[in-house]
């Protein structure tokens, strides 16, 4: 009970939720609290008086929001997409982890390595089959599988080279090309998953959105290489228990 005999309001003041959230949020305004509550990413409860009481879920939706612009660059309109697959729990509430604390495993490959080369090397099918170790039927191979793909003149690039070469090598313990495919597939499911993030970004009209979805792409390849790695370890040493 308040001194005056009333029943105490629960939950917190726009005020003493602003104060939470600004240490991780500098930017964070109450004018943003309430754009954000207009658009309907958050409805706290309202007093008889009119006056908007937070919950401890309210703040940490907000926190979710916050952290899914500053580090991950999405747009209001997915996240609050996602807000509602979580209400309706066909998802499940992730801590969002900002790309400046990449978990990537020693040895493994960092986001730079994603960036696109200004001064591509290219190489012919002749070059290719040289440096790979391989021969023109197994270039074919390759190229049915859709393991590699030239460019508009013929050419080949140094990713391609690296497929060659790696796919020869897996050969030697006995695996075809057509036994890759499955690689394949499962790159294209995860570089999916990308798009679907990184699409939306791309789109914006905002200053930098391109360069800002680019760099989510390469940090979240990088992520998905790391992961990928993880799993296979894990699954192969099962394999020989």
């Amino acid at each position: 009970m308040t001194a005056a005999g009333r029943p105490a309001q629960s939950g917190m003041s726009i005020g003493a939720v602003l104060e939470q959230l600004r240490a991780d949020y500098p930017d964070v305004t109450i004018s943003k609290i309430r754009f954000l509550e207009a658009e309907g990413l958050v409805t706290p409860e309202r007093t008889p008086s009119g006056y908007r009481r937070f919950s401890l879920a309210d703040i940490e939706r907000l926190r979710y929001v916050l952290t899914a612009q500053r580090d991950h660059y999405l747009p209001l309109k997915v996240i609050k997409e996602q807000l509602e697959a979580i209400d309706t729990g066909s998802a499940t509430v992730t801590t969002l982890r900002a790309p400046r604390a990449l978990a990537i495993a020693p040895g493994l490959v960092s986001p730079d390595a994603f960036r696109e080369d200004p001064d591509p090397v290219r190489f012919t099918r002749g070059e290719l089959c040289s440096r790979a170790g391989v021969d023109d039927r197994f270039v074919t191979e390759l190229l049915r599988a859709g393991l590699i793909d030239p460019d508009g003149e013929g050419g080949f690039d140094e990713d391609a080279l690296t497929v060659a070469t790696t796919a020869r090598q897996m050969s030697e313990y006995g695996l075809e090309v057509r036994h890759l495919r499955a690689f394949l597939l499962a790159a294209e499911r995860e570089a999916g998953l990308v798009a679907q993030i990184a699409a939306p970004i791309a789109r914006g009209r905002e200053a930098g959105a391109r360069e800002r979805a680019e760099e989510l792409v390469r940090e979240l390849a990088a992520l998905s290489v790391t992961l990928h790695s993880s799993l296979v370890k894990a699954a192969v040493r099962e394999a020989l228990d």
